[in-house]
């Protein structure tokens, strides 16, 4: 299982300028990839393609790009770019983002997600490969072809999947998926079972399971569990994570985050790679003296992992 870090969101005028700064440290730290947000701050792909070129070596992910405000031969053409700006170290993740982003922020319909997504695909992925795309669906039209310089690299594609149909759709026609707020229960018995499947039943390898979520190595987990409800109580709330949480028998979001001290953090994390997480993402949100000691705790599993 390869480790990797959650970048936070820079602020300011040189935010592009921090962004390259934390990317330096984690590369150093000797972290596999570094994941990047896509909310309401700077623009993922942008910006990793901007940072990115001043660090070399280190994978460089979106977790996640919202697809409906994007065609996707738009996001196609960006992500390859991108990649190439990167040297082809780009790992593209999407997903639907959530009802009330999408219908009530953007003003796009939120029906279907699933077949939304699955017509999304059908032009992105083919486009990402190098072919023309060629689908007139309900929801996603496109006859187009690209015509830029592509990375000796093939181009991962991640879907953020959670729900059945996506899962499946994850395992039959994209990379992999990118988790947040899952449990480690929940990944075993129920995200790495339909993915797994879904893949083999149309012969494609074992997908990619990136599995992101908040750690703090500290002597009082109990406190890091009420932060975590604090600083992250939007999941609780969000429908699609709110399912997840239940699945673990959460009652908030610190009922699945990796907080206490060494051996009990190192166990949380081994349990992912023992349930076949190819990708452990840490996104750390620890405070004071717990913040340098997490990072110095993930630094000696990633000596570990290897």
């Amino acid at each position: 299982m390869r480790i990797g870090t959650f970048l936070a969101e820079p602020e300011g005028p040189d935010a592009l300028g921090a962004l390259a700064d934390q990317l330096r440290v984690a590369a150093e730290d000797g972290f596999a990839s570094a994941w990047m947000s896509q909310i309401f701050g700077l623009d993922a792909l942008t910006a990793l393609a901007a940072a990115g070129r001043e660090v070399p070596g280190i994978e460089l992910g979106t977790a996640v790009v919202p697809t409906y405000p994007r065609h996707p031969a738009m996001l196609a053409q960006q992500a390859l770019t991108a990649n190439l700006a990167v040297g082809g170290r780009l790992a593209l993740g999407i997903g639907l983002s959530h009802q009330i982003v999408i219908e009530s922020m953007y003003g796009y319909s939120f029906d279907k997600p699933a077949r939304h997504m699955r017509e999304y695909l059908e032009v992105l992925l083919p486009l990402v490969a190098g072919d023309p795309a060629n689908f007139d669906g309900a929801t996603v039209h496109a006859h187009i072809g690209l015509s830029l310089p592509r990375s000796p690299r093939k181009l991962p594609v991640l879907l953020a999947a959670l729900a059945p149909r996506m899962l499946r759709l994850a395992g039959e026609r994209a990379d992999g998926t990118v988790l947040w707020m899952t449990g480690p229960a929940t990944v075993r018995d129920y995200v790495m079972p339909s993915i797994t499947a879904a893949a083999a039943g149309v012969g494609r390898p074992t997908p990619r399971v990136v599995c992101a979520l908040p750690v703090c190595v500290t002597d009082d987990p109990l406190q890091a569990r009420a932060d975590a409800d604090k600083a992250f109580a939007i999941y609780g709330q969000l429908p699609s994570y709110r399912a997840m949480l239940d699945r673990e028998g959460a009652a908030g979001p610190g009922g699945v985050v990796i907080a206490g001290d060494e051996d009990a953090v190192g166990a949380q994390i081994r349990s992912l790679a023992e349930a076949g997480v190819t990708d452990f993402v840490a996104a750390e949100y620890a405070r004071g003296p717990a913040g340098p000691r997490t990072r110095m705790f993930l630094r000696s599993l990633i000596a570990e992992f290897g």
